[in-house]
């Protein structure tokens, strides 16, 4: 019995010890406290880090694929436009930088006729011919999208004209067939048309037009022909210099032009055949021809040739000269 009592007390020292210690209040150090309080202190609230402007930016940087479409708003000024200059009132800067890295060249013939003024026409050649035979590809310069695609009788014949990401524009002349449609988006490179010889044309070739907002810049400032290459990988469009070539080589043309030929030298014995034997929509001039004489020929009036040729009736005909019958 004494023994039960002992147990009892002591169990309720040992509780009465527990109930003590356990109501004690333990707390940090007031160094570490203080530590604490300024750690919290100097967070920043994040929703002033974080706007949903910027979100809305990453999530679009995060989407951009460089093989997207562009954005459409380089596609609105004057795109519906049937003309070839559709910046009819706009304020053009005197300098611009123009982004060429990424191009193609539209054919890879050599330069016949140069950019700027035409004597014999009394014009200005706003663009540059480059030989092609007819149904030789023709591929977009640069990437972007077909504003247009048209005829004219008079002129360019069938021709595509393309709007590109970098601000210009192109105009592929004396087409045969168009292999894209308006609106299209096509890449540098990509197939747009076959080469041919209608509108004002004396035989099959491209007539081909670099334009900064319906300014026709000489094409030979841009791409090096000769080298099948642009000059640098930024043209520096200049209001002042435009019409300017550069380092435009007659020589280096002429190298290439025979380097040219030898490379499609079937290409254009069958050209010759076809004109020797005469496929009754072309005639060569030949020593002591005259328009007379070709229109008896041919079945066509002297008026007819005049007007599908440019000429006068009063024209000196050159040897060698194509002309067209129908």
């Amino acid at each position: 019995m004494l023994f039960n009592k002992k147990i009892t007390v002591a169990a309720v020292l040992l509780m009465g010890l527990w109930v003590s210690t356990s109501a004690q209040e333990y707390r940090l150090p007031d160094s570490h406290a203080a530590e604490h309080r300024n750690l919290i202190a100097e967070q920043s609230n994040i929703n002033d880090k974080i706007k949903v402007e910027d979100t809305k930016q990453f999530l679009d940087d995060l989407l951009n694929d460089e093989e997207a479409e562009p954005e459409i708003d380089i596609y609105t000024e004057g795109w519906d436009s049937k003309r070839v200059n559709p910046y009819v009132n706009a304020v053009v800067p005197d300098t611009k930088d123009i982004d060429v890295t990424n191009f193609s060249m539209p054919h890879p013939g050599y330069v016949t006729s140069d950019y700027g003024y035409r004597r014999r026409f009394r014009r200005q050649h706003k663009g540059i011919d480059i030989k092609a035979h007819i149904g030789d590809t023709i591929r977009s310069a640069f990437n972007g999208k077909i504003r247009l695609t048209n005829y004219e009788r008079r002129g360019y014949g069938y021709y595509v004209i393309i709007r590109h990401e970098n601000g210009l524009e192109t105009v592929y002349g004396h087409l045969s067939k168009f292999l894209v449609t308006e609106d299209q988006y096509v890449k540098a490179g990509d197939p747009i048309a076959l080469a041919g010889n209608t509108g004002r044309s004396f035989g099959a070739h491209l007539h081909f037009e670099t334009r900064y907002m319906g300014i026709p810049i000489n094409p030979a400032a841009i791409f090096d022909f000769p080298n099948q290459t642009t000059h640098t990988d930024i043209y520096t469009f200049d209001i002042n210099t435009y019409k300017n070539a550069r380092n435009y080589s007659a020589a280096s043309n002429r190298k290439y032009m025979a380097k040219y030929r030898e490379e499609n030298k079937a290409k254009f014995e069958a050209a010759a055949k076809t004109t020797a034997k005469g496929n009754g929509k072309t005639y060569r001039i030949r020593r002591g021809d005259s328009l007379s004489k070709i229109a008896t020929r041919n079945g066509v009036t002297v008026k007819q040739l005049c007007r599908l040729n440019g000429l006068k009736t009063t024209s000196k005909l050159q040897i060698g000269q194509v002309i067209r019958l129908r």
